[in-house]
């Protein structure tokens, strides 16, 4: 739903506006009724309701629309309609230098309104999808330069890593950190883990004058006989033969 205001100084003109016509069926809510420039001024420096569109009569005492059209420019990103019961050249020349993105002549017809504020949604449906789309783009590159960030954490410290010290290493939870992990990497922080840690005991393994136990304890593994468990599992052969099997190939 987007936030509408509506200003005319005639009191029963801005009802007539805000009661009458179904704003909510066409994706508005009115937030904020007034009856001079001063008071929508006021309102949106005070910034407690954001504001997409303004609907502004053009003569009101004080501050006219134009001026509105001017100072609220300053203050904010909204759409700015006027209406008027004159078709003056000058208003419409002045109404263009402020960017309104339409001008409306009264008694406004409904009709009018309808045609008006559809063509408004439809360009604040492509605002706030682009907005969407770019902050998507924005959490996707921040979420894929952490999970780099982590990659190389495990690289540089698979014998003591684990899930609690990478997420104080970029500031995330645990939860949200295994989550875009997964989804960046295409696998499990553990997996991941596990694959590093059975990569390096394989090059290990493969230098003789490193003992087993040695291994172990050097990719992560305390206790050897969790280490011997762990690889067998990985690669459905105990530590003890891969080795023989790469120093009987490198004798061939």
């Amino acid at each position: 739903m987007y936030h509408l205001i509506i200003a005319d100084d005639e009191e029963k003109i801005c009802e007539g506006i805000t009661y009458l016509f179904p704003w909510k069926q066409i994706g508005f809510e009115v937030v904020g009724q007034f009856h001079c420039g001063q008071e929508i001024i006021r309102f949106l420096e005070e910034g407690t309701v954001s504001v997409d569109v303004i609907l502004c009569d053009i003569q009101m005492p004080g501050m006219d629309g134009l001026e509105v059209c001017k100072r609220a420019a300053e203050l904010s990103n909204a759409q700015i309609v006027l209406f008027s019961s004159h078709q003056n050249y000058e208003y419409f020349r002045k109404a263009l230098q402020y960017h309104v993105v339409d001008y409306l002549l009264k008694p406004i017809g409904y009709e009018d309104l309808v045609t008006c504020f559809g063509k408004i949604r439809e360009d604040l449906d492509r605002n706030r999808s682009q907005n969407q789309e770019d902050s998507r783009e924005g959490e996707s590159g921040c979420n894929d330069a952490v999970v780099k960030t982590i990659m190389q954490y495990l690289q540089e410290n698979f014998r003591d890593a684990s899930l609690e010290n990478a997420a104080v290493l970029v500031g995330l939870s645990t939860s949200y950190l295994s989550r875009i992990f997964k989804e960046r990497s295409g696998v499990n922080f553990s997996n991941y883990l596990l694959q590093i840690r059975m990569e390096n005991a394989c090059k290990m393994l493969s230098d003789v004058r490193c003992k087993s136990y040695e291994v172990a304890y050097y990719v992560g593994y305390d206790n050897p006989k969790n280490f011997t468990r762990a690889f067998k599992a990985y690669y459905g052969i105990p530590p003890s033969e891969y080795r023989r099997e790469q120093i009987s190939g490198e004798e061939s």
